[in-house]
């Protein structure tokens, strides 16, 4: 007795099933791969190059009432933009946030401003900048 066998011929019929779904699995992957890679370096661009006004803290001098923040602001010429500045106690209570504006030409501003504390603070800190 002889046992058939289920298999087709190679080459004979062109691919199965498996092997087109496969393919399309690894186009499908591919393309995703394109348009997430895409979207990472879209959101890098506008995060890194449209950033118009960044700051740096230098220093800062603390009394009971008030934290004195040395900032640096550089900024592209002509935009406006504000900086929020807080400062903690030393339980890490927030004892103080404000937002100093800079208006000003300049693109490099070193200036120092005043954070009123409702009680001594301990720290100064760069919360952000923005545009506006």
């Amino acid at each position: 007795m002889s046992t058939s066998s289920t298999r087709l011929p190679e080459g004979r019929y062109g691919r199965s099933s498996d092997q087109r779904a496969d393919r399309t699995l690894k186009v499908v992957g591919a393309v995703l791969s394109v348009l997430l890679l895409g979207l990472i370096g879209w959101f890098g661009y506008h995060y890194v190059a449209q950033n118009e006004i960044s700051a740096e803290v230098i220093g800062f001098d603390i009394s009971d009432d008030a934290v004195k923040v040395h900032l640096e602001v550089h900024k592209d010429a002509g935009v406006a933009g504000y900086c929020t500045v807080r400062s903690q106690a030393e339980d890490g209570a927030e004892v103080g946030r404000a937002d100093f504006r800079f208006d000003k030409d300049a693109t490099r501003i070193d200036e120092v401003v005043t954070l009123r504390t409702t009680s001594p603070g301990t720290t100064a800190e760069l919360v952000g900048c923005h545009a506006g």
